[in-house]
Order: structure tokens, then C-alpha cells, then sequence
């Protein structure tokens, strides 16, 4: 059996102002590499890409190289701590009920026209397609220290007001005026409970019988992910709070690990709600753990 990761970090964006830089982003993914060594992933089986390096076309093909070369027992991991958007969903493409997809922003993420480029971020869409091709048998764990979705208003005005308590949401609304009135039309055209959950569930909802990837992810959709401080250094709320429940309880099942964070959260007076969607039995076992 193998045990294979990529852990994706990245705080600064080549496009991007500073004023839209991240600072815990980076210390996530080295934080999860550490975490991951009890469990038997050695620093040749894992890939840490941060920064300048997390380019879409280097995510991609290192996702590529993960999925691709799994077999049957290997248990892999993909992490991801960054800026999460919305580009308005391709003609012909898939459904969409709010008519947008949901995306994360690589290093390289710019505009084109009035909303960010397709072809520097990831889609929802490609996340899901790809795992779907892990084989049966493999336990495949995301864990999105991101926000993913555009239900509620994760905007210009949540942002100011998540900095004026020191705290950056990782979330980039569209890079122009005239985009972000476009989703927000598309946002108001569809009723909330039409999507709620959507990002989430369409990760995990594979297209075969085969792959049944677990999803922890930061926030509700509703909601956004926070970019904090502890003890003086940078994380993601979800991640440092994540890793200190696998810490503090080794042997706890996926849910537990979830309440944990949950009430670390409360405790923190942070307004996100970590989630977990995957197999019902996936959610009574540990994190690493088949069912």
C-alpha cells in the first residue's frame, strides 16, 4: 500500500496587489506535510507546491501524476489552502444552478474581460472529473482550507469587514466592477437553498461507482474561510485547528475531528463552519482510515 500527497499553499499571487496576498497559506501545507509523517508519508511520496511554484498547469499535472499512478489500497492526499472564486459557468458546459462554477486560484490567477481567466484557476468541475478516475480501493482525502462557493455575499464589503478584525478572507470576489454586478445577478436570480451545499457535494458525488473521495473543507458554503493568526503565526482557521484535534486525539473518528474544529471555531469567535461530505461510514472511522 502507498501513501501519496500533494499539499498546495499559497499566500502570494503573481497578478494579485498585495492587498489580496495571503499569509497562512503556506505554513498550512508545510504544517499537514509534518502531520502526515506518523502516518507513513515520506517526504519522497509527498509534493509540497507553494507560491510561485503552485502554478495551475504545475497543480494540475502533479494532481494528474496522484490520481494516475493510484492503485488499489493506496491511500492519498490532496490539501489545498488558497483564494477560492466564481467564473461564470462555460456554454455547454455542465448544469449550474446559480449558472457559475466554483474555483480555485492558482499562482498565476489574472483577469481576462471583466471576470478572472478560466485558464488560471481550477474548476470544481475538472476536481471532480479527475477523481472520479481514482480507482476502486483507494481512499482519496481533500482537505480545502478555501472558500468554494458564492451563496452568500462574499464580497468587497465582507472583505473590509473580515480585515478590520485582523483577518483575511481567502476568497476573491471578481476582479471588476462589472463582473461582480454579474454574479451577484446570478446570485440573486437562484434561490440559496437551490445551491446550498452544491460546491461541496458535487466534489464527492463521483460519476462512476469507484471513487469515493472524503471532503473536509473549511467552510460552509455560505460562509467564509478564514486567513488568522495563532500564537503569533499565520494559518488557515481550519487547518491549524484540524491538525491540533489529530493531535490531540489520534485515534477520533472523522466526525469527532469535525466537532472538535467546530468548537475551536466557537471558541475563537469565528464565524465559519468546517464541513465534511463523503460515505456515511467513511464519517465513524479515523482519518486514514478505510471502511
Amino acid at each position: 500500500m502507498a501513501r501519496r500527497a500533494l499539499c498546495v499553499g499559497i499566500n502570494e499571487f503573481e497578478s494579485l496587489p498585495h492587498t489580496s496576498w495571503l499569509a497562512g497559506c503556506v505554513n498550512d501545507a508545510n504544517d499537514i506535510v509534518k502531520a502526515l509523517r506518523p502516518l507513513g508519508f515520506t517526504a519522497r511520496s509527498t509534493t509540497v507546491l507553494t507560491d510561485a511554484d503552485a502554478t495551475r498547469r504545475n497543480v494540475m499535472a502533479a494532481l494528474e501524476k496522484l490520481v494516475g499512478s493510484a492503485k488499489p489500497g493506496d491511500h492519498l492526499v490532496f490539501t489545498l489552502s488558497s483564494h477560492g472564486t466564481q467564473v461564470p459557468n462555460e456554454p455547454g458546459g455542465d448544469q449550474e444552478a446559480d449558472d457559475l462554477d466554483e474555483a480555485f486560484a492558482c499562482y498565476d490567477i489574472r483577469q481576462k474581460g471583466d471576470q478572472w481567466d478560466r485558464d488560471t484557476v481550477i474548476v470544481d468541475d475538472e476536481l471532480r472529473d479527475l477523481f472520479a478516475r481514482v480507482p476502486s480501493g483507494v481512499l482519496l482525502e481533500v482537505l480545502l482550507d478555501t472558500c468554494h462557493s458564492g451563496t452568500g455575499l462574499k464580497d468587497l464589503e465582507e472583505i473590509l469587514q473580515a480585515q478590520l478584525l485582523g483577518r483575511r478572507p481567502r476568497f476573491l470576489p471578481a476582479p471588476t466592477r462589472r463582473g461582480l454586478e454579474r454574479t451577484r445577478s446570478l446570485r440573486a436570480a437562484t434561490p440559496v437553498r437551490t445551491v446550498d451545499r452544491k460546491a461541496l457535494v458535487e466534489l464527492v458525488r463521483s460519476r462512476s461507482t469507484a471513487s469515493k473521495p472524503v471532503l473536509f473543507a473549511a467552510c460552509k458554503p455560505d460562509q467564509t474561510a478564514s486567513d488568522a493568526t495563532f500564537d503569533g503565526r499565520s494559518n488557515g482557521a481550519f487547518t491549524y485547528l484540524f491538525l491540533k484535534a489529530m493531535k490531540d486525539s489520534p485515534t477520533a473518528t472523522r466526525t469527532e475531528l469535525l466537532r472538535t474544529v467546530t468548537t475551536g471555531l466557537k471558541n475563537g469567535d469565528f464565524s465559519q463552519r468546517s464541513t465534511l461530505e463523503g460515505p456515511v461510514k467513511s464519517k465513524k472511522v479515523g482519518f486514514g482510515q478505510p471502511w
